[in-house]
């Protein structure tokens, strides 16, 4: 049972015990000595109406949306963010008053990430793309909304790739071709789960073409190092997994419940230990 007197919020999903937003924002919440906890929640689709209804009845100010609910929890908002209503997808939740609004922090959080470690102006770099899910929507709307044109998709299915780059400059191309054509690339961004531990030894396209100058970036983190990065790494490339993603969405999340910033070293920590290194 929850202490009355804590704030409340969640993550729903299915499945969802594998996440790990609880153990960051509960670490923040004690590290700052703010008097709440996060839980993760199992929601199936068909419950999706039922289970938002009983976090706002036990006092829910607010709570994180992941797979499979981040298009279906729109049509139980009152208000949407533009970037999140542009995306077509939320993963965040705030209770404002009696209503809910709903915002996306996958993309921007992502953006912050992607400053750790590629220090060219990202205006100037080619970028390379691979998957049109979710994540690259979030992903590649982001880069558009900073004025980044220099974006290619590549995805199994080539007509879901164009339909993320309607009204931009960028351009959608096979798996098939992308690979010839890897050196071109400054950025190269995995955002499929090709690599995560049920397909381990994976990669999601070739990478015999890849040259040291390549920051590639994968949005897994567990594992935290996919066969996609070691391979870059192997190479002489600059890597970075999906961890500084997962704690800046996490933290601009936290900053919209709370109003503060949490320790990003924090989190990143919190995260690296429980999946037991680096």
């Amino acid at each position: 049972m929850y202490d009355k007197h804590l704030s409340k919020y969640a993550v729903i999903g299915d499945p969802i015990m594998q996440s790990m937003s609880p153990d960051i924002h509960n670490a923040c919440f004690e590290q700052m000595g703010i008097d709440a906890i996060y839980e993760a929640v199992h929601v199936r689709k068909e419950e999706l109406e039922q289970k938002v209804k009983a976090l706002i009845e036990a006092g829910c100010k607010g709570f994180n949306v992941t797979i499979p609910h981040k298009l279906d929890i729109i049509d139980l908002l009152d208000e949407i963010d533009p970037f999140a209503e542009a995306i077509g997808a939320v993963n965040t939740v705030i209770l404002e008053g009696s209503k809910l609004k709903g915002y996306n922090t996958d993309g921007p959080g992502f953006y912050q990430s992607l400053l750790e470690v590629h220090s060219l102006n990202l205006k100037e770099s080619n970028i390379l793309v691979i998957g049109a899910g979710g994540a690259a929507r979030a992903i590649v709307k982001a880069f558009l909304l900073n004025g980044i044109e220099q974006v290619t998709i590549t995805n199994r299915t080539v007509e879901k790739a164009v339909q993320l780059l309607e009204g931009s400059n960028g351009q959608a191309l096979p798996l098939e071709e992308v690979t010839s054509r890897l050196a071109r690339y400054d950025i190269i961004i995995n955002t499929t789960p090709i690599g995560m531990v049920q397909n381990i030894n994976e990669t999601p396209i070739s990478l015999d073409n890849l040259e040291s100058h390549t920051v590639l970036v994968d949005i897994i983190y567990n594992p935290l190092m996919t066969k996609f990065l070691k391979t870059g790494l192997e190479k002489g490339c600059t890597v970075q997994n999906g961890v500084p993603m997962f704690i800046h969405q996490a933290a601009l999340s936290f900053e919209l419940w709370t109003g503060r910033k949490p320790d990003l070293g924090l989190m990143k920590r919190t995260v690296e230990q429980k999946l037991g290194g680096k």
